[in-house]
């Protein structure tokens, strides 16, 4: 077994993320588990448990942890920023090929869209509206881009701003583009698990030309208690090649499927 006191920053968090994986997949886990599980030593899981409580993701309880309920940690933005990122990655890639020097897109506070908000800069001139605080960090500073900040009412948890406001400054845009993502989906429904974003996430479907989802395979199939809209509502599905060929040839039978390689 590794004495493994920290690791790198990236071998961290991959270990981070198989133990909050793991227990969000079994509800609850025994320190014993963990241990086997990473193959590190039991100060450093406990190291790993203590930041990922910390963080929102799991609760800690004498002699193992347990998983949050779907409304905390699925929408935990420090959850969500550590979560997949390969995948995510990859999708962004994708994604970025769609995108043309002028044209106006908007992006939702997804961390799939924050990894194409990071590669938007090779394509300016442009015009990019968000409601993601950490996309307004990545684009207010590149040259040739029009950034318009949809504001309203702060939430932490998603880093974002959410509520009536917003909803009304969607509803006021039109954009050529929209690139969105979504906690879960089947081969028919996409989901969400909070209404207040189920609303934000129509109108900034209603608002678009084009409706772009982005989901990485860990989100499918999958369900969540809001039903945002029909997968033949979106234009385009971009997901990554973790996604089971069956379900990929499901989905082709309603929409545009592009598959990008991890």
């Amino acid at each position: 077994m590794s004495s493994d006191r920290s690791g790198t920053a990236r071998s961290r968090q991959a270990r981070q993320q198989r133990i909050a994986d793991f227990v969000i997949e079994h509800g609850t886990a025994a320190l014993a588990d963990l241990v086997e599980l990473t193959g590190v030593s039991h100060m450093t899981v406990h190291r790993d448990i203590d930041d990922l409580a910390r963080r929102g993701v799991l609760r800690k309880f004498r002699g193992g942890v347990s998983a949050l309920p779907s409304t905390v940690f699925e929408s935990n933005a420090e959850y969500r920023l550590g979560a997949h990122v390969e995948a995510k990655a990859a999708i962004a890639r994708r994604a970025a090929t769609l995108v043309e020097p002028g044209m106006s897109i908007m992006l939702d506070d997804s961390t799939t869209a924050l990894a194409l908000a990071k590669l938007l800069p090779e394509f300016t001139p442009l015009t990019v509206a968000t409601n993601y605080l950490r996309a307004v960090d990545v684009l207010k500073d590149v040259d040739d881009l029009r950034l318009i900040c949809i504001g309203g009412d702060y939430s932490r948890t998603h880093d974002s701003f959410l509520g009536m406001p917003c909803l009304e400054t969607v509803e006021r845009i039109t954009v050529d583009m929209a690139f969105l993502s979504t906690s879960a989906m089947n081969a028919h429904m996409t989901f969400h698990q909070e209404p207040e974003i189920v609303l934000v996430k129509r109108a900034m479907l209603a608002s678009a030309e084009t409706k772009v989802l982005l989901m990485d395979s860990s989100k499918m199939p999958r369900a969540a208690l809001h039903r945002l809209a029909p997968v033949d509502h979106y234009d385009r599905l971009i997901v990554d090649s973790g996604v089971d060929d069956t379900l990929v040839k499901d989905l082709r039978e309603r929409i545009e499927v592009d598959v990008a390689p991890l």
